[in-house]
């Protein structure tokens, strides 16, 4: 319980969130600083429907808390500033036409801003862009899995990882999803080769060496057997391959499209203006 508060008052609270017809009045006054009152309505607000009852306590007497520290810190600021730092008026107009004008603008690009992004549009960009897409790390395709010894022989194990046709990934994974204790398919799709290599105990120092000369990566420790296959790689400092930057490529040209557009607004509202003589310049 909050010190201060009312045992009774907190035992309202209770009830109150928990859901307890007991009391039918949501304007019961559960703090009060100065002449500023909080009620059971405001704080039933902040609940996420369905917390248990001892969690709304919690929770509710925590809000209550911040509430009269909160009020208390304003009394004092209101005390002892002077009367034109309390002014914030000018700011509070600023930051209403920043909002209003953010939602305008927002609405707008909902309703009219073109989102669909071609891909001959992203191939081109990428084409125009090459050395902005430089890797920053080792990236590749392959397969994994982590079995328990002697479950299979490593021959067959073996097999299953490097046969990456469609059915070949099927079997793969239906043979792991029975026997492996975790595995994983990275072919569709590019992956950093740290994550691959996080799930294999071992340290490779020189990863742009080690890709470059093996296609492979086979492991035992106490009692499990580890294997991976790399059907593809690229390295540090290479060009990324244009379906690993899609994603990337995509919002790249969204975003410019959006300052564009936004740009466009402005400039037709401005020339609008223009046009209608909705302002006057005053030279003085």
């Amino acid at each position: 319980m909050i010190p201060g508060i009312d045992k009774n008052l907190s035992f309202l609270v209770v009830l109150m969130l928990a859901g307890c017809t007991y009391f039918n009045r949501n304007d019961e006054i559960v703090a009060k600083v100065g002449e500023k009152v909080l009620t059971l309505a405001q704080v039933q607000e902040i609940i996420p429907a369905g917390l248990p009852g001892e969690d709304s306590m919690l929770m509710s007497e925590d809000f209550i808390l911040k509430w009269i520290r909160n009020e208390l810190v304003m009394n004092k600021a209101e005390e002892n500033l002077e009367p034109f730092m309390k002014d914030v008026t000018k700011e509070l107009l600023n930051y209403r036409n920043s909002l209003i004008i953010y939602r305008y603008k927002n609405e707008l690009m909902k309703q009219k801003m073109d989102t669909v992004v071609s891909f001959e549009e992203i191939e081109q960009y990428y084409k125009d862009n090459k050395g902005n897409f430089k890797l920053n790390r080792n990236i590749v395709k392959g397969v994994y899995v982590k079995i328990i010894q002697g479950v299979y022989s490593n021959s067959i194990i073996r097999a299953y990882c490097e046969n990456t046709s469609p059915l070949g990934l099927t079997e793969f994974k239906d043979f792991c999803v029975q026997y492996a204790k975790s595995f994983g398919i990275y072919i569709d799709t590019w992956v950093e080769f740290d994550v691959l290599l996080n799930n294999i105990p071992n340290t490779i120092a020189d990863q742009e060496d080690y890709l470059s000369r093996n296609e492979e990566i086979e492991v035992t420790d106490a009692g499990y057997y580890y294997f991976a296959f790399i059907k593809d790689y690229r390295l540090l400092n290479e060009v990324a391959p244009l379906e690993y930057v899609y994603p990337n490529i995509r919002s790249l040209i969204l975003n410019k499209r959006k300052i564009e557009f936004l740009k466009k607004i402005e400039d037709d509202i401005y020339a609008d203006g223009v046009r209608n003589r909705k302002f006057t310049i005053y030279k003085n």
